[in-house]
């Protein structure tokens, strides 16, 4: 008997264990600079106007390791002086999906992996957009992914699960959401129902795109942004495009006197470490860290805006095995190609932020944010 037991620990130990391929250096040829700001200018005012909540699917503290790293020891994320930890199960797995945790941040409830927007029963629950859009808030999504995945979906619907993606297309029409921006646009105009969506939005009075247009010719919302079919490039490919997008959003929903509510999340991150790929990784943390220094800038000048920055679970059991910061060179691997139940950050920065620091539930994200805005 004790024999077949260490046999089992054996099999698992290999067949969840460390990639089979060794690790590969990865070298960063293109460092960039941090943003330059003055961290006191964010904090004008006791309570913010503005919350941006930036998300880094599958983003840990290896992945942000890995990017500073090959960033030569810089990230925008340094700025933020009140940060905590988030724990990511979801009510029914001890590792959480995407759907499931993003619905815990953006209404405060555990749900089942799947649920989208729900409780456990399957009813329906207010999201932290929802209850932005109720006070007046302006409200806007920016994604690498198709703006209905998991995540993002978890803001705008409420579907039982998150495979339904026609079906949290048409959810995007019961909220007046103000700008969106992502991938997706064939849930929207090659539907299995015949219906031409991005027709419907345009009656709506949303300007609509069907490729990245350039941002300095737009002047207002409503605005929908297609920036692929089904999920966008890969960051290498893309170039600056999620950058640009949330510094075009900032740009129209500040337009509001009363604030506003934007989710930015860097989606594929989680896939490169569903991959396995380093690199993939690295290269997305880093896009995504040039999107937060959009943010940081904006938050400068405006001075109530609060920014939260957080994950929705870890992917890939990430490990740092050695580094040259001064060179940019990152040696990493992983653990397993799925989520990992380890806690992820939080951080903040801006009026309200010291209320995000600690050990908590991921939910106590939304009761947080909810707060800070006074919702």
């Amino acid at each position: 008997m004790k024999q077949k037991i260490f046999l089992w620990i054996c099999l698992s130990i290999f067949s969840t264990g460390f990639s089979k391929e060794p690790p590969k250096w990865f070298q960063n040829q293109t460092p960039y600079a941090p943003v330059s700001i003055q961290v006191n200018a964010l904090c004008q005012k006791e309570r913010p106007q503005n919350l941006i909540l930036y998300i880094g699917d599958g983003m840990g503290i290896s992945q942000i390791t890995a990017a500073m790293t090959a960033n030569h020891g810089r990230l925008n994320l340094e700025y933020f002086p009140y940060i905590g930890l988030s724990k990511t199960h979801s009510q029914d797995r001890y590792i959480t999906d995407s759907a499931a945790s993003a619905t815990a941040i953006a209404t405060g409830i555990k749900t089942y992996n799947n649920g989208l927007g729900v409780k456990p029963d399957s009813q329906s629950v207010k999201t932290i957009l929802e209850l932005a859009e109720e006070k007046g808030l302006s409200t806007g999504i920016v994604v690498t992914s198709s703006v209905t995945h998991a995540t993002p979906a978890a803001f705008v619907s409420h579907q039982v699960n998150r495979a339904l993606e026609e079906e949290i297309a048409l959810d995007y029409f019961r909220i007046p959401i103000d700008v969106f921006i992502g991938g997706g646009m064939r849930y929207f105009s090659k539907r299995s129902d015949g219906q031409d969506l991005i027709h419907s939005l345009k009656t709506k009075g949303y300007t609509v795109f069907t490729s990245f247009p350039e941002i300095d010719s737009i002047g207002a919302g409503p605005l929908v942004i297609f920036t692929a079919e089904e999920h966008d490039l890969p960051a290498i490919k893309r170039g600056n495009r999620l950058p640009k997008a949330v510094r075009l959003a900032l740009r129209i929903l500040s337009q509001n006197p009363h604030g506003f509510f934007l989710m930015v999340e860097g989606s594929q991150i989680d896939w490169g470490g569903h991959d396995n790929d380093a690199t993939r990784v690295i290269q997305e943390m880093l896009d995504f860290d040039r999107a937060i220094g959009e943010g940081l800038r904006f938050a400068e000048k405006n001075g109530q805006t609060l920014i939260v920055v957080t994950a929705d679970h870890e992917t890939g059991g990430m490990a740092i095995e050695d580094g040259l910061i001064q060179e940019g060179k990152v040696l990493a691997n992983f653990t397993t190609k799925n989520h990992t139940g380890v806690m992820v950050p939080v951080f903040a920065i801006g009026p309200k932020a010291e209320q995000f620091i600690g050990i908590y539930e991921n939910t106590a994200l939304f009761e947080k944010m909810k707060n800070a805005l006074g919702l």
